[in-house]
Formats: C-alpha cells, sequence, structure tokens
C-alpha cells in the first residue's frame, strides 16, 4: 500500500445533489422549494422576528416610558467619604482634582455631594452639584461650597 493508491472505502462519499438542472434530473422544475411564497422566490431573506404574517412580538407590546434627553448623571460622593479623606490626607480644600487623585472619580463624571454620613472637619468643597442636607452640614461645620 502507497499513498497514491489510498482510496475512500466504499459507499462512504457521495456526490452532491445537483438541484435546478431540468426535468432528467428529477430534481428540476421548483427545485426542492416547493409551490410559491416568499421561500420559493431568490433572494428570500427572513426578518428577525419575522411570525409567518402573526403581528411579531415586538409590535404587539406597547411602547413604555421615555428618555428625557436633559437629564444628567451624577456621581454620587457622601459626607462621611469626604471626612475619610480629609483625615486621610489632612486636606482643608476637596475638590475635583482630590477625588480624581482619591480614586473615586475619572474626572469625566459629574459629581454630587449627598448628605449621608457626619462631617466633622472644616472643609471647602468644589462640586457639580450639592443636595440640601450636604449644604447645610458643610456651613454648619465652617466649610464653603462651590458649585463649578
Amino acid at each position: 500500500m502507497k499513498l497514491n493508491n489510498l482510496k475512500p472505502a466504499a459507499g462512504s462519499t457521495h456526490s452532491r445533489r445537483r438541484i435546478g438542472r431540468g426535468p432528467g434530473s428529477g430534481l428540476g422544475g421548483t427545485s426542492t422549494r416547493g409551490h410559491k411564497g416568499a421561500k420559493a422566490r431568490s433572494g428570500y431573506k427572513r426578518k428577525i422576528g419575522f411570525e409567518g404574517g402573526q403581528m411579531p412580538l415586538q409590535r404587539r407590546i406597547p411602547k413604555a416610558g421615555f428618555k428625557n434627553i436633559n437629564h444628567k448623571e451624577y456621581y454620587a460622593v457622601n459626607l462621611s467619604t469626604l471626612q475619610e479623606l480629609a483625615e486621610k490626607k489632612n486636606l482643608t480644600k476637596i475638590g475635583i482634582a482630590e477625588l480624581v487623585a482619591a480614586g473615586l472619580t475619572n474626572g469625566k463624571e459629574l459629581v454630587k455631594i449627598l448628605g449621608k454620613g457626619e462631617l466633622k472637619a472644616k472643609v471647602d468643597v468644589e462640586a457639580n452639584a450639592f443636595s440640601k442636607t450636604a449644604e447645610e452640614a458643610i456651613k454648619a461645620v465652617g466649610g464653603n461650597t462651590t458649585i463649578i
């Protein structure tokens, strides 16, 4: 036996069916596509979600809600976080740069200071927005709030 003598085992290979080559082949006429309908046409491609003509699910279900184009997404920082930051790094002024240095924000996000926790250190805070409770708590300790 040599490599040039090798052949597949008898009956293990089949020639592919050549459809649409006339009536003599037995696979002419409709060429295995049945009669009429979208699937019988050339270039047919089923739409995503097509349910055989029934109203598709994504069109049966009503639309809901809306997206407010003026909505602003803020990154929240609590007073307790500011207190920790002021204690660790001995800060009297906390702005976006200090928050970025501490790894709390990336500098691209809008920052809002919220009133959760307790602030004991006198700190001047710069941020994009403040909650009323946070602003009152900062001023009660003797600090200032600045909206950027």
